[in-house]
């Protein structure tokens, strides 16, 4: 069966995404596409030279790695510069001529949806499609009163938590919501990295534009900036935004905020951005616990149009905990490798295609896993080495053995004579012990998660 060619960019697209940033996602790969594969050549379309040159230098090794794990005959990529088709087309070689093919199976929706180019927001992130949570319960709710009072109450709203929670979908949210209900409100979302550019644009390089620069984001009613983390050390944008801040909040306009961190965890961030940052609202998204992981790949499913069982849910929940776009990502991989093989993917298939494409964790020292565990249960880590069978002991001692086993791949040889110099059997029934018992316990499930936040 010939692959169909959009289908293997979308996933590796999919994945690419997972491993760059948004911005050089979306700057770079937005209007790229797989035109043909010949002789082991992948031939990749991209909108101008610039742009060819560029993605040729820093991202070629990165394509390749990802296009291997879908056709592992593809030894080299080329590119040509050339304008995507918009009609839904797909180029399709066939005895050394390129043909034209309508696709008439179902592909995966784009993530890529056309943005506002009055809003600068994507229509796709909508409160309709978002997840809450345990996890982020408190930021929805908080973003909740503000759309639903129509007044400014916490400003700034500012929302932090790690990559791929859900901040950038939260706070586009409250865009949305607001310009489609009151559409008389002047609302704008843009990344810290635009309004860094803006400010050297207007500012740097054209001194006697500072005017406008200064006019064009105080007009906004709702302005909406994303990752200001990056703001660190950028002491000429800080103090624009120092300005930008006081106007807007002095006028009543409402400003929201997205981080990594708490303002107060940003390095070389100004005093006094810190205090009018601490003067509104600030609120953590969490890691998502596992009943949320579950519902969020179950809206992605039906999203998709895609039946997936409960027993492959549940395993990519347990399997990956934590990053929601690790989640949709693994689920659009599976979505469209059911497509290109033509059946349904069984539990086996997802277990490879997981171990193949979810990155694993940093290599981690033994002794340093044991340390946290031990804290995390409060216990002298000797204890669990020794051949104690305390229960207080045994459970931390069993976490330990099959965290190693799980996460960082230590053979159950190699786990046993590290924690005690057990025979590896120990190893074995204290990973399966733990496995089981996560079925139908989810105490044990949220203390491993909390462990695993640490390393």
């Amino acid at each position: 069966m010939n692959l169909d060619n959009q289908k293997i960019w979308d996933n590796v697209l999919t994945n690419i995404e997972m491993e760059i940033s948004k911005a050089n996602f979306n700057t770079w790969f937005k209007e790229t596409g797989l035109k043909d594969i010949e002789n082991g050549n992948a031939i990749i379309i991209v909108p101008n030279q610039f742009v060819k040159n560029w993605i040729k230098e820093k991202f070629t090794s990165l394509i390749l790695k990802n296009i291997i794990k879908i056709k592992s005959e593809i030894r080299n990529i080329e590119y040509i510069v050339e304008k995507i088709n918009n009609d839904n087309l797909n180029l399709v070689s066939k005895s050394g001529e390129t043909k034209i093919k309508k696709i008439k199976e179902k592909s995966i929706p784009l993530e890529l949806t056309s943005k506002n180019n009055e809003t600068n927001l994507n229509p796709k992130y909508t409160f309709e499609n978002l997840v809450v949570g345990s996890f982020n319960e408190v930021a929805a709710a908080a973003s909740q009163a503000i759309i639903k009072k129509n007044e400014v109450i916490y400003n700034p709203l500012l929302i932090y938590g790690k990559t791929g929670f859900g901040k950038t979908h939260m706070i586009q949210a409250v865009g949305n919501y607001i310009k489609k209900n009151f559409p008389h409100k002047k609302v704008y979302y843009l990344t810290s990295e635009k309004f860094q550019l803006d400010v050297i644009n207007y500012i740097g390089l054209k001194s006697n534009k500072t005017t406008d620069f200064k006019n064009k984001y105080r007009k906004y009613d709702v302005l909406i900036i994303d990752d200001i983390q990056f703001f660190s050390k950028k002491e000429r944008t800080q103090e624009e935004l120092f300005h930008l801040f006081n106007y807007l909040y002095d006028n009543n306009k409402q400003i929201i905020l997205s981080s990594d961190k708490h303002p107060n965890q940003i390095p070389d961030l100004e005093d006094r951005l810190r205090s009018r940052f601490s003067a509104g609202m600030i609120i953590d998204i969490q890691t998502p616990d596992f009943e949320s992981r579950v519902e969020i790949l179950k809206k992605k499913a039906r999203s998709l149009g895609f039946n997936v069982s409960e027993e492959i849910i549940e395993y990519i929940a347990t399997t990956i905990t934590g990053n929601i776009r690790e989640l949709e990502g693994i689920l659009n991989n599976i979505f469209i490798q059911s497509q290109i093989k033509g059946r349904e993917l069984n539990i086996v298939d997802v277990k490879e295609l997981v171990k193949n494409n979810v990155k694993k964790k940093q290599p981690i020292d033994y002794k340093k896993l044991v340390s946290i565990i031990a804290n995390y249960y409060n216990i002298d880590e000797e204890n669990v080495y020794k051949k104690s069978r305390k229960r207080e002991y045994v459970r931390p001692r069993q976490i330990a053995m099959y965290l190693l086993r799980e996460d960082f791949d230590y053979s159950f040889p190699n786990i046993g004579d590290k924690i005690g110099r057990r025979d590896h059997t120990t190893a074995m029934h204290s990973y399966e012990k733990v496995k089981e018992e996560l079925k139908e316990n989810p105490i044990l499930e949220k203390e491993l998660e909390t462990i695993r936040s640490i390393y």
